[in-house]
C-alpha cells in the first residue's frame, strides 16, 4: 500500500434498492454496511467492501441534497464521488490553502480526518481526501474498519474515469491537491496499481465519474450501474 491511493467511490442513484442489487450481482458483494450518518445529508446508503476499498451508494430521503441536485443536473443516476486516502492532516490543509481550494465538509475524529472539497475548484467530480490513524483503516466502511484494519477478502478499485469539459486541466488539478503529478490526462496512484483517467465531458451538466476499474478473482463482463460503466479485471 502506497498513499495517496483511491479508498471508495460514490454513486449517487434514486433507486438505492435496484441499485444495491446490480451491484451485489455484478461484484459479488454483499452484507453492505447502513451508515445512519448520512441521514445529516438528507441520505440513505450502501457501502459494500471491495477488498480493502469500498463502492458506496447514496440516494436522496429529503429535497435540497447536494446529491439530488447532481441527479437533477445529470438528468438521472451517475458517479458522485471520490475519497482518498492520503497521510499528514496538517499538510494537505496547507496544499489546499496554498492552490485555494474551499473545504465544503470538515471532520475530525480520532482515527480519521475528512475534507471535502468544493467542486468549483476541482472539476470532474466531488473529491474528499482522508488521513486515517492507522493508515488502512476507514470508519466509512464502518464498525469492523473503525480505526483498524480487519480481515478482509482480496480485489479492489483500480482505477476511475472521469469525465471533465478540460481534461488535462482537471487531472493536473487532482494531482495538484493529492500532493501527487499528473501524467497527460491521468494519474497513477498507489505506486502504480491505481489510474485515474480524465476524457472530456461535453458539458459542465455532463462531468462525472463514468467508469470504475474492479479486481477480481475472476473477469467479467462490463457492467453498467448508475450510469457508470463498471470493468471487472482479474486481480
Amino acid at each position: 500500500m502506497q498513499l495517496p491511493r483511491l479508498r471508495q467511490v460514490v454513486l449517487a442513484a434514486h433507486d438505492l434498492a435496484g441499485t444495491a442489487s446490480t451491484l451485489e450481482q455484478a461484484l459479488g458483494v454483499r452484507a453492505p454496511f447502513r451508515d445512519v450518518g448520512v441521514g445529516h445529508f438528507g441520505l440513505e446508503n450502501a457501502v459494500y467492501a471491495v477488498g480493502d476499498t469500498f463502492v458506496e451508494i447514496v440516494s436522496p430521503v429529503q429535497a435540497g441534497t447536494a446529491a439530488g441536485r447532481q441527479l437533477d443536473r445529470r438528468g438521472g443516476d451517475g458517479g458522485y464521488m471520490a475519497m482518498f486516502e492520503t497521510f499528514d492532516a496538517a499538510g494537505v490543509r496547507r496544499r489546499l490553502d496554498n492552490l485555494g481550494v474551499r473545504v465544503v465538509w470538515d471532520t475530525t475524529h480520532d482515527d480519521i480526518v475528512d475534507l471535502h472539497l468544493h467542486p468549483k475548484d476541482v472539476p470532474g467530480a466531488i473529491v474528499a481526501l482522508d488521513v486515517t490513524t492507522p493508515p488502512g483503516s476507514w470508519r466509512w466502511g464502518g464498525p469492523a474498519w473503525t480505526a483498524t484494519v480487519p480481515s478482509h477478502g482480496t480485489g479492489g478499485l483500480l482505477g476511475l474515469v472521469v469525465a471533465a469539459v478540460e481534461p488535462a486541466a482537471a487531472a493536473a488539478r487532482w494531482a495538484a491537491v493529492l500532493g501527487t503529478d499528473a501524467v497527460g490526462d491521468a494519474l497513477e496512484l498507489d505506486g502504480g496499481r491505481q489510474l485515474v483517467s480524465f476524457v472530456a465531458a461535453a458539458g459542465e451538466q455532463d462531468q462525472g465519474i463514468i467508469g470504475v476499474r474492479v479486481a477480481g478473482t475472476t473477469h467479467g463482463d462490463p457492467r453498467t450501474i448508475a450510469n457508470v460503466r463498471f470493468e471487472r479485471v482479474e486481480a
